[in-house]
C-alpha cells in the first residue's frame, strides 16, 4: 500500500514481554516511614539492573531457558537447554575479568545512582555463599568459587552508591518446592534472605520476583517481616504478594503515576542475559526511555547482561557511556525532579523542582509551537535548558504555549526551563486537551462523535469529554472503521492504552484513511504496546508538511497474528476538517 509522509513520534519503547504482571499498589503517596525511606530512591531516578550467571556461558536466558518443570508456575515446562546441562553450566563458568569496581564505575558514569544484582533466579544458581543450598557460586565444583554478591555489595557502597539485591522466590531446582515438604523449602526462602540481609551490609532495595503467586506459597510475609526486622530502611517492591514501597512494569514505560511511586525494569538488548550479537537499544532511545519514565513520575532500572569472563560487553558500555554524557549534561533537569505538573504526551513531558518546570520535548512541536494545558502558578521567566536562548511564552486561564521556533528542537530530547512565581504544587498531572493538536485552525475539531463507527466486535462507549473508550473481542486482527459521511481533510488521531498486556508489546498497530471503501491507504504502522498515541496525518504542499489527508473513512487494527487479542483504546479521538 502507499505510504503518506508522516510525522512520528512515540511515547514509550519496549523489548521482550514481562513474564509477571504484579498488582498496581494503591495510588496514593507513601507517608511516615515509608516516605522517608523511599526519598532517595524518589530522587535517584536511574538504576543498573544486572542478570548475571552460568547461563551466559550458553547463550541461555537466565532461568527461563532450562528445560525442565517449572515447579509451582502453572505446570509450565523450559524446553531450551536440557537440564543435565543447563544446571552444570556453573561449573564452566569462570568469570575470571569480573571487577566488581569497573562495573560500578560504568554505572556512575552512566548516571546511574544505585544498583540491583540477580543474588538468585528461577533457576536456583545462587552467586553468594548460601549455607542453605549447594548449587551456588562458591561450590567445590565451581571453578571461580568467589562470593559474587560480596565483591559488588562493597564496590558499590565504596563509590557512594546504593545497592539493593534481586531474588526470586521460585527455585524451580528445589526438590521440596510445591511437594509434601514445601514447609521445608519456605524454611529454605527465609534461611537465604536472612543471610542476606545479615552478612553483607547494608541493603537498600530487595527486589523480589514472585511471577504473581498468592503470599501463603512462598511465605511472603515472613520474608517481609525478616527484612523489615534486619534491614528496615530496605525498600522491597511489589512481587512479593503485597504492595510495600514500589511497582515494577517490566519491559514498558509504566503509565503515568505521580503519587504511588514505581519503576520500569527494561533490557538494553532483546533479553535479560548476555546474548551474542543481539539487537541493542541505542543510546537515543534509552535516553527517551529515560525521560518518559522520570516525566511520567517514575525510576528506570537499566538491565545489562555481562559477558561469561565477567566484563560488560563493549558495546553495551558504548552506548551506556553516551547516556552518561546526556544525564551529565542534564542532570539539574533529571534528578532530584518529580514527575508533572503536565501529563506525559507524545511531545514529550516534564519534571519540577521547588520553582523550576522543565518541559522536556521528545519531538519539534508542529509550527514550533507546543501549547499545553492551563497552568495555576504564574511563569516568569522560560528559555532552553542549554545556550540561555529566551523562550517567548503566552500564559492564559485556558492554556499555556510555548514558542521555540522551527528549528530549535535537536534530538533525542530537547530541554526547556520555565521559572513560577512559587513552587510547583506536588502531585498534579494537569490534562493537555488536545495535546498536540491544540491548533484548531490546522487539525480542525474532534469528529468521532459524529460518525459512524463499527468495531469488528464488541462494543465502543462515548465517554463524557465526547471521545471514546474501544473494546473488541479476541481476536486476530480485530479493527475500528469510521465513516465521516463525507471526504473530509483527516489530520490527527489520538488514544491512550488501557490494556497492558505482556503480548501486547509484539503487536502491531495500523492506521489507514480511504476515500471510497474499498481502496486504503496506510499512514501509521507502530507498536501496539505504547502508552500514548498522538499521531498527525499529514502531507506535503508545496514542499511544505501540513496537517490533513483526504479521506471519508478511517481505519484502525492491530495485527495479533501471534496470538488473538484484543483491541483496547481510550480517549480516542479523531480530527479532521
Amino acid at each position: 500500500m502507499k505510504k503518506l509522509a508522516l510525522a512520528l513520534a512515540l511515547f514509550g519503547f519496549f523489548a521482550l514481554p514481562a513474564f509477571s504482571s504484579p498488582a498496581k499498589g494503591p495510588s496514593e503517596p507513601p507517608v511516615g516511614e515509608a516516605a522517608e525511606r523511599i526519598e532517595w530512591w524518589l530522587d535517584a531516578k536511574f538504576g543498573l539492573f544486572i542478570h548475571w550467571g552460568p547461563c551466559s556461558v550458553a547463550d541461555a536466558e537466565i532461568g527461563w531457558s532450562r528445560a525442565a518443570a517449572r515447579r509451582g508456575f502453572w505446570n509450565s515446562k523450559g524446553t531450551e537447554v536440557p537440564v543435565e546441562r543447563y544446571d552444570n553450566l556453573y561449573k564452566e563458568f569462570n568469570p575470571v575479568n569480573y571487577d566488581p569496581a569497573t562495573w560500578v564505575a560504568i554505572a556512575k558514569a552512566t548516571g546511574m545512582k544505585y544498583i540491583v544484582l540477580i543474588s538468585r533466579h528461577h533457576d536456583g544458581f545462587s552467586m553468594w555463599d548460601t549455607q542453605a543450598s549447594d548449587h551456588k557460586i562458591t561450590s567445590p565444583n565451581s571453578p571461580y568459587g568467589k562470593d559474587v554478591v560480596r565483591q559488588l555489595a562493597d564496590a558499590t557502597r565504596a563509590a557512594g552508591l546504593r545497592f539493593g539485591l534481586y531474588y526470586s522466590q521460585p527455585d524451580w531446582k528445589h526438590p521440596d518446592a510445591f511437594t509434601d515438604r514445601h514447609a521445608d523449602y519456605l524454611a529454605y526462602l527465609e534461611k537465604q534472605i536472612r543471610e542476606l540481609m545479615t552478612n553483607y551490609g547494608q541493603i537498600d532495595i530487595v527486589w523480589f520476583d514472585g511471577l504473581g503467586k498468592p503470599a501463603a506459597e512462598y511465605g511472603s510475609v515472613a520474608l517481609t517481616k525478616a527484612i523489615r526486622e534486619l534491614q528496615p530502611q530496605a525498600l522491597i517492591n511489589n512481587r512479593n504478594a503485597s504492595h510495600e514501597d514500589f511497582d515494577t512494569p517490566e519491559q514498558r514505560v509504566g503509565t503515568m503515576e505521580v503519587k504511588r511511586p514505581w519503576e520500569t525494569c527494561m533490557t538494553l538488548g532483546r533479553g535479560w542475559s548476555w546474548h551474542p550479537n543481539e539487537k541493542l537499544k541505542s543510546a537515543a532511545e534509552c535516553i527517551r526511555i529515560l525521560v518518559s519514565t522520570v516525566t511520567g513520575g517514575g525510576n528506570l532500572l537499566l538491565n545489562v547482561g555481562p559477558m561469561p569472563d565477567g566484563r560488560i560487553e563493549p558495546r553495551q558500555v558504548s552506548i551506556l557511556t553516551e547516556i552518561g554524557a546526556w544525564t551529565t549534561k542534564n542532570a539539574v533537569a533529571l534528578y532530584n525532579t518529580r514527575g508533572g505538573p503536565w501529563a506525559n504526551g507524545s511531545w514529550g513531558g516534564s519534571t519540577y523542582l521547588d520553582r523550576t518546570i522543565y518541559v522536556h520535548l521528545q519531538q519539534a512541536p508542529i509550527h514550533g509551537r507546543l501549547r499545553l494545558a492551563a497552568l495555576p502558578h504564574k511563569i516568569t521567566a522560560a528559555r532552553l535548558l542549554h545556550g540561555d536562548t529566551p523562550v517567548t511564552f503566552t500564559q492564559t486561564d485556558a492554556a499555556v504555549t510555548l514558542d521555540i521556533g522551527a528549528n530549535t528542537y535537536s534530538g533525542p530530547v530537547t530541554t526547556l526551563e520555565l521559572t513560577t512565581a512559587e513552587p510547583v504544587t506536588p502531585y498534579q498531572a494537569l490534562g493537555a486537551g488536545r495535546g498536540a493538536f491544540e491548533d484548531e485552525s490546522a487539525f480542525g475539531t474532534a469528529r468521532q462523535s459524529t460518525a459512524v463507527i463499527t468495531p469488528s466486535s464488541g462494543a465502543i462507549t462515548k465517554n463524557d469529554d465526547q471521545s471514546l473508550t474501544v473494546k473488541t473481542a479476541a481476536e486476530s486482527k480485530p479493527s475500528l472503521t469510521i465513516d465521516l459521511g463525507t471526504t473530509q481533510n483527516v489530520t490527527a488521531f489520538s488514544a491512550v492504552q488501557i490494556d497492558f498486556s505482556a503480548h501486547n508489546s509484539n503487536a502491531e498497530l495500523h492506521l489507514e484513511i480511504s476515500t471510497d471503501g474499498e481502496a486504503w491507504s496506510e499512514v501509521y504502522q507502530g507498536s501496539y504496546g505504547l502508552a500514548q498515541w498522538e499521531i498527525p496525518v499529514t502531507r506535503f504542499v508545496a514542499g511544505i508538511q501540513q496537517p490533513g489527508v483526504p479521506a471519508r473513512y478511517v481505519r484502525v487494527w492491530v495485527d495479533f497474528s501471534a496470538r488473538p487479542g484484543s483491541l483496547q483504546l481510550g480517549q480516542f479521538v479523531l480530527f479532521a476538517r
